[in-house]
């Protein structure tokens, strides 16, 4: 018995000495790569960059002081004034303007939604809805405030008066069957001239082949969320539309893609002619001025698409834009489109940071690009302050903008 025993044991030894050397090797292997997620978001190709190091900037989640916002750095053309309006909202980006002078701001990463108000003498901000989804489209109708996060729509009834007490929203999400998509999916929202709301779905990644029936396009639904209807398809990311003052059609702000080089492809800004309703904008195929694209490639892939009225830059993240239609600015501002540009990340040398004025006529014809409000970028340190997200026209005809970077409110008007 102890010999068997002994036996045993000799030969367990025996098998461990040979097979310890294979068992260390692997033990000394690396670990599998994980695949770049990039990838999978198409048409990743960091080599055609300058520097292939390039990443989103992380816009801060905290307040910054005012004394921290240097907003005498600002140029605007002669006799107009900029201002520091209201501060204290951290990540705030689009607006809306509610009856009795509150403005709605909605947010990204930190899932907020804030109202700005005129309180014991002070402008104020105050959170009215969190831990959602990146609700960044807010709209303002008769005493109503809509709310869209990523695939969630939320109706706050009499807002403005019950701001110290916020009501539970009346919840829409069912009815809009909006995708669940992140990527792309924050949304803006606007009211028609027709009285419907319309909501963009952008296109789930950097670059790839859509669904044209759920992504990739602008659309509008009854204030319900009823009778869906999509308006502009091939639209890859749009955070900006407003409607023309004397046509009523729909004009709006586009981001290209990512990755295909410094100088392209440039932003867009579009208008959709009024018997047009559902035509193609190019993406994913054409881009810009009629650009094809290098990586998926079809035939004729510009051919029925409606080409921009403009292109407003490389990477320069074009978003939030509306036609100024106020008394105060000077006459070659009326009806003119003001366009807030956030600013690039894909892009060595960076390109936006700025307020844009563009003038066209109203079929889309001529246009002219003015710079309006500038010195978030500082060229020649290749650095920047600040990010203007959305711009909003006040009654009294001067106008506000937003600044993601410093959770603030510009307020910019003229005098002669």
């Amino acid at each position: 018995m102890l010999k068997t025993t002994l036996s045993t044991l000799a030969g367990a030894l025996a098998i461990a000495i040979i097979t310890l050397p294979a068992t260390s090797a692997l033990a000394q292997q690396a670990p599998a790569a994980k695949p770049d997620p990039r990838v999978a978001m198409g048409g990743y190709h960091p080599e055609r960059m300058d520097s292939q190091g390039l990443a989103p900037h992380v816009a801060p989640v905290t307040i910054t002081a005012p004394e921290n916002i240097p907003v005498n750095r600002l140029q605007v053309p002669a006799g107009f004034k900029v201002e520091l309006w209201a501060h204290g909202s951290p990540g705030a980006r689009m607006m809306a303007l509610g009856d009795k002078g509150t403005v709605f701001q909605g947010t990204r990463a930190i899932g907020r939604v804030y109202a700005i108000r005129e309180k014991d003498g002070k402008r104020t901000s105050q959170v009215i809805a969190e831990k959602l989804v990146q609700p960044n489209g807010v709209l303002f109708h008769k005493g109503s405030l809509y709310v869209i996060a990523i695939n969630k729509v939320l109706r706050y009834d009499n807002i403005e008066d019950n701001l110290d007490s916020v009501p539970t929203p009346v919840d829409l999400t069912d009815a809009y069957k909006l995708p669940t998509e992140v990527h792309h999916n924050w949304k803006f929202m606007a009211l028609g001239p027709d009285g419907k709301i319309y909501i963009q779905v952008g296109a789930p990644c950097n670059l790839c082949e859509i669904n044209p029936g759920v992504h990739g396009q602008i659309r509008r639904y009854n204030l319900d969320g009823s009778g869906m209807e999509i308006v502009a398809r091939g639209v890859r990311n749009s955070v900006g539309f407003d409607f023309h003052p004397r046509t009523g059609e729909l004009w709006f702000t586009d981001n290209g893609r990512d990755w295909a080089g410094e100088e392209g492809f440039e932003e867009e800004l579009n208008r959709l002619p009024a018997n047009m309703i559902g035509a193609h904008f190019g993406f994913p195929y054409c881009h810009a001025n009629g650009q094809p694209d290098p990586d998926i490639k079809v035939p004729n892939p510009c051919a029925n698409v409606i080409l921009p009225v403009t292109t407003l830059g490389a990477h320069a993240a074009a978003l939030g834009m509306r036609f100024y239609s106020g008394k105060m600015f000077p006459s070659e501002y009326q009806n003119a489109v003001i366009i807030a540009r956030r600013g690039s990340w894909n892009k060595t040398v960076k390109n936006g940071y700025d307020v844009l004025r563009v003038n066209a006529t109203a079929d889309g014809k001529n246009p002219r690009i003015t710079p309006f409000v500038t010195g978030f970028l500082e060229k020649e340190k290749n650095t920047f302050w600040g990010r203007p997200v959305d711009v909003m026209q006040l009654p009294d005809g001067s106008m506000l903008i937003a600044d993601e970077q410093n959770g603030a409110i510009y307020r910019v008007s003229y005098a002669k």
